[in-house]
């Protein structure tokens, strides 16, 4: 009686998937059919594979895209017009016949999108052709006319050079989703640590130390991927010597046993770091005695820069990145004086608040000395925090912040910040623009570089001005802005009942907002008391757009905006709105 045996726990094989191949080109060449875009991107690839790349399409240079042309100048590519009174799968089979390195053929210009589409029938007769010569064939867009597909793939980046790096990353779906494929291969991408291509260079170099000895290299084939006898796993020992007497052969065998654990367990990041100096030491008979690998020395701890804005002042506009940044990550928070006391209340006790010394006539060394105490502290191994107000980036000096740090070796963390310019106005209920009111909008400084006066934008109907820092300075813009011809506008001068709001301390509880017109602005702020930096400048017929019932006509109607303005200020020349939008008080 035939007994049962239970049946292997192996893998039952599932169809639809393709066997994916990284082929190694070098020495032979790809044939591309067609001379589009798409063709131009086949050969790119082929070129990065080191294949030699002939295109073979009708009307040869004279059709072909602008990167073909380019490439085939340059001495990169060849191009070969195909003879369009001959019958295309002879000169095909004759041409394929005459180079024989031809390893793989492109169909390109079946490519939906390309004009004078190939026919399927016509794509059939050329697949034929190939494969009588048993040379693969791929043809966009008809996959059953396919020996093989394209991944979505990407070339990984040494994040420090910024050379491409031999690691790629390819996804397919198999013909059942290219575009989610793409984004799948991005998010792939985006997932992977910064340091990962410069990882696996130095594994490379590692291996390449492996199997070398006294300048001669012992090991032709890769031991860890081919050898019969290598390590299955990365969990199991590397085998202790039986005797006292090792050939090369058996120690190269071991030292790449060995790099294949250093793979596995040590962190991507120090991998990424090794010197050739550390590389030796882990490929030492000392570091091989051990069953896991030690890590590499620690280096003293680096510090960073974060440069981050602070929102318009209230503490709620903060961004998650920001709010962490001053409440757990800083060790030193370094500030503009402008930044508001709710947000410095929010850095712990134990951390440093140093608030710039800028005042006029000071602002350049105050700035620099901000500066230079940033990269003093991330040099001790600080977590520095440089707090601007609003967004760094906007008339906050962060470019040349940047530039200073990058070249004293520290790449500092940008988080933005919601931005005055843009919350200002929200806070006093100015959209910057609205439909049937501001088309677009600019924001400008009110002073230029060692206090120069700057060229302001002339008047646009639709066009919502925001000047930043330019509230100590209201009469000399207001003037540049009324005056007939002039050197300080660019552009038509502003009529004189244009509205325009000063706000001040916006988004913070004792937020003012005045309002008046550009004829009246000056008297107004000399009347209603002391400023209250900061402050910014809206201006434009925007200001009144949202006050009261509304008033989105504006562009349909010019011919009244001096009885718009006057019911828009109930008669008066000024109006103050104190405090916040009703409901912030409880956010």
């Amino acid at each position: 009686m035939a007994v049962a045996t239970p049946s292997p726990a192996y893998p039952h094989p599932t169809p639809g998937a393709s066997l994916i191949l990284s082929f190694r080109l070098k020495g032979r060449t790809t044939l591309i059919i067609g001379s589009g875009r798409l063709a131009a991107t086949r050969a790119f690839a082929a070129l990065e594979a080191e294949s030699s790349v002939v295109v073979l399409a009708h009307g040869g240079l004279r059709d072909a895209c602008e990167e073909i042309k380019w490439r085939e100048m340059n001495g990169q590519i060849s191009v070969v017009d195909w003879d369009a009174t001959s019958v295309e799968e002879d000169v095909l089979r004759q041409f394929l016949l005459d180079n024989l390195d031809i390893s793989l053929v492109c169909i390109t210009d079946t490519f939906l999108s390309t004009p004078n589409c190939r026919p399927k029938a016509s794509a059939a007769r050329l697949y034929a052709v190939c494969r009588s010569l048993r040379i693969p064939v791929n043809t966009t867009d008809i996959p059953d006319l396919c020996d093989f597909t394209f991944t979505s793939s990407h070339r990984i980046e040494d994040d420090q050079t910024g050379e491409k790096t031999c690691l790629q990353v390819a996804v397919t779906t198999n013909s059942q989703g290219c575009r989610l494929g793409a984004r799948v291969r991005r998010e792939i991408v985006a997932s992977l640590p910064r340091e990962i291509g410069r990882a696996v260079a130095r594994v490379g170099t590692l291996r390449r130390m492996a199997k070398v000895r006294d300048g001669e290299r012992v090991m032709q084939r890769d031991a860890e991927d081919t050898d019969e006898d290598a390590v299955p796993t990365p969990n199991e020992p590397v085998p202790q010597r039986s005797c006292s007497v090792e050939t090369e052969l058996e120690a190269t065998k071991r030292r790449m046993k060995w790099v294949a654990q250093l793979s596995e367990y040590w962190p991507i990041p120090t991998l990424a770091a090794m010197t050739e100096d550390d590389m030796r030491r882990s490929l030492s008979t000392e570091s091989q005695s051990q069953s896991i690998p030690p890590p590499l020395p620690s280096s003293p701890p680096k510090g960073r820069i974060i440069l981050m804005g602070s929102g318009p002042g209230h503490p709620t506009l903060l961004t998650l990145s920001a709010h962490k940044s001053l409440t757990t990550l800083a060790d030193i928070v370094l500030s503009d004086k402008l930044v508001p006391q709710p947000i410095l209340d929010l850095v712990p006790k134990r951390v440093e608040i140093r608030i710039a010394k800028k005042f006029p006539g000071n602002a350049e060394s105050a700035q620099n000395e901000l500066m230079h105490q940033a990269v003093e502290g991330a040099k001790n191994g600080l977590t520095v925090v440089r707090l601007k107000q609003g967004d760094p980036s906007v008339f906050g000096r962060a470019g040349e912040e940047i530039l200073f740090f990058r070249s004293q070796g520290f790449e500092p963390i940008v988080i933005p910040g919601v931005s005055s310019a843009l919350a200002g106005p929200t806070f006093a209920c100015i959209p910057v623009t609205q439909r049937g009111v501001a088309e677009s909008f600019v924001v400008c400084t009110g002073v230029g570089r060692n206090g120069k006066e700057i060229r302001l934008p002339g008047y646009q109907r639709s066009r919502t001005l925001i000047v930043l820092m330019g509230v100590a300075r209201i009469r000399q813009l207001v003037g540049a802005l009324l005056e007939g011809e002039s050197t300080r506008r660019d552009g038509a001068a502003y009529l004189p009942h244009t509205p325009i709001a000063i706000i001040e301390r916006a988004s913070m509880a004792d937020q003012r907002t005045v309002v008046s017109t550009l004829r009246d602005i000056v008297y107004a702020m000399e009347s209603v008391g002391e400023q209250r930096p900061p402050g910014m400048i809206v201006i434009g017929w925007s200001v009144l757009a949202l006050s009261g019932e509304g008033d989105v006509t504006v562009l349909d109607d010019e011919s009244s905006d001096e009885e718009r303005v006057k019911r828009w200020l109930s008669g008066a020349r000024w109006r103050v709105l104190e405090g916040l939008p009703e409901g912030w008080e409880s956010l």
